[in-house]
């Protein structure tokens, strides 16, 4: 049975500077058996309602702006699955949407992990406002589709404050605040103390300077709702205070 992940994306340029990411991406799909789909919770695609992408053949979306050009030419032309979103969609009570493109929330990260883009791929919407709950019962929701070789993929960022990033900071560089917030939600995962996860806002240490805002902490909810086990599968800082951690629940 695959497991599902949780993905800190980073930056857009992650696709061509893969940096220390990029061979744990890589290295964590060819550990895993091949996906006949992937479903993703994207911290870019905030919603009001559960929705589920039906498009057959989703357009890579560049969805920013001040990149170099070379990273508007890439292409992650990954099919989409119209049978599965539509299932997926009845077992979330969610509405269908057949024109939404990947957003660069899960083709940067899957363009690391199945460069080929020929698996199927479809993408649920993230209503932001309803907190971490929701994410989890999304994530328990879709749990059995991992047991019929579907991988369920959380993308967002450990942390995730764009105010307070050093551009110009290596990677041995970590800002105290970021650390220590990211080793209480690994020490709370460790203890499967959901409780304590779901109030993080209340009782992580710096929360609302790493989260100014929830969308980029939601996908590893979905994550956690959908598997078990926790595992720690990269651990690492960029321009000193986003965490570029990949976790696995088995």
């Amino acid at each position: 049975m695959l497991p599902s992940l949780f993905i800190s994306h980073g930056s857009p340029m992650l696709a061509l500077q893969p940096g220390a990411s990029g061979p744990a991406l890589a290295g964590v799909a060819r550990a895993l058996p091949r996906p006949k789909a992937i479903v993703v919770v994207s911290a870019h695609w905030e919603s009001r309602e559960l929705l589920v992408m039906s498009n057959p053949q989703p357009e890579t979306w560049h969805d920013f702006g001040g990149f170099p050009p070379a990273l508007y030419a890439v292409q992650y032309p990954a099919p989409g699955e119209p049978a599965l979103a539509e299932r997926v969609a009845q077992l979330l009570g969610a509405r269908l949407d057949a024109q939404r493109p990947f957003d660069h929330g899960t083709w940067v990260p899957l363009s690391l992990m199945y460069p080929l883009a020929d698996i199927p791929v479809i993408q649920v919407s993230l209503p932001s406002q309803a907190g971490p709950a929701l994410q989890v019962k999304v994530g328990q929701a879709l749990r059995a589709l991992r047991e019929e070789g579907i991988l369920l993929v959380g993308s967002g960022s450990i942390t995730h404050n764009l105010g307070e990033l050093d551009w110009h900071a290596g990677p041995e560089v970590i800002e105290p605040w970021a650390l220590a917030f990211r080793d209480w939600v690994v020490e709370k995962l460790q203890a499967d103390d959901q409780a304590a996860l779901l109030d993080y806002r209340q009782q992580a240490p710096f929360a609302v300077r790493n989260h100014p805002s929830d969308e980029h902490l939601l996908p590893l909810y979905f994550a956690m709702g959908a598997g078990e086990r926790f595992g720690i599968v990269h651990q690492g800082f960029t321009l000193g205070a986003l965490g570029m951690d990949i976790y696995r629940f088995d």
